[in-house]
């Protein structure tokens, strides 16, 4: 049986989930948000170690400015809110990516949201923003450079966003597109792929125990036969 320590989300699909439901795209997103907690819940009930939200990529700021500045509000709204939960509930918050293009108010929000949450150990909750695995990858070379050391596979992992983690044992990408779109390009060499054509805030912790369970069953070589 698989051993599972890291579950990464592609979570496509809520603007157009809004828009099917005669809604605006922010309104899918707003639903969007509801499944980040039932599958938090969920991970929490099913034990696993981290889990992985892909939030906002380096090129989703070619989205209208209007949706930019919701997402941006939701986020930083929904830490104020929750934060006590969060820590009630043993969660640690890490962020992936670069906040430094973020107003100063999100990138308070989201620096106080790590700082106390920073020794909770039930699940590890890690929200990619303003990531892209592309630059991601070349920051790691220029460190190298810059430090003139050897290049190998360890270090360029070691220079990574997620330097201290598991890489993701599954991908998970609703929506219906099969592709990775920048994400973890390095980190998810030996994944397990799995593709929903549900959009995301349809997706349930009932589709998370089936892949989990699928999962189980798979034989991973890693290069072995």
């Amino acid at each position: 049986m698989n051993k599972l320590n890291h579950v990464a989300f592609i979570m496509d699909g809520n603007g157009r989930w809004g828009k099917n439901k005669n809604k605006s795209r922010n309104f899918g997103h707003l639903k969007g948000v509801e499944t980040v907690e039932k599958i938090v819940k969920a991970s929490l009930k099913l034990r696993i170690p981290m889990i992985t939200f892909y939030v906002f990529s380096t090129e989703n700021w070619r989205r209208p400015k209007t949706e930019i500045r919701f997402l941006f509000n939701l986020i930083g709204s929904y830490f104020k809110k929750e934060i006590n939960n969060v820590i009630k509930n043993g969660i640690k918050i890490n962020i992936l990516g670069r906040t430094s293009s973020f107003s100063t108010p999100l990138k308070s929000v989201l620096r106080d949201t790590v700082k106390k949450t920073t020794k909770n150990k039930k699940l590890v909750v890690n929200l990619a923003l303003n990531y892209g695995s592309k630059n991601e990858i070349k920051n790691a070379f220029i460190k190298l450079k810059k430090s003139r050391s050897k290049i190998s596979e360890a270090k360029i992992s070691k220079n990574l966003y997620t330097s201290k983690m598991h890489d993701p044992d599954i991908l998970i990408r609703t929506g219906g597109q099969r592709r990775l779109s920048n994400f973890m390009l390095w980190q998810l060499a030996y994944s397990e792929l799995y593709f929903l054509d549900k959009l995301w805030p349809d997706f349930n912790s009932n589709d998370l125990r089936k892949i989990i369970k699928n999962y189980r069953s798979v034989k991973r070589n890693f290069g072995k036969v």
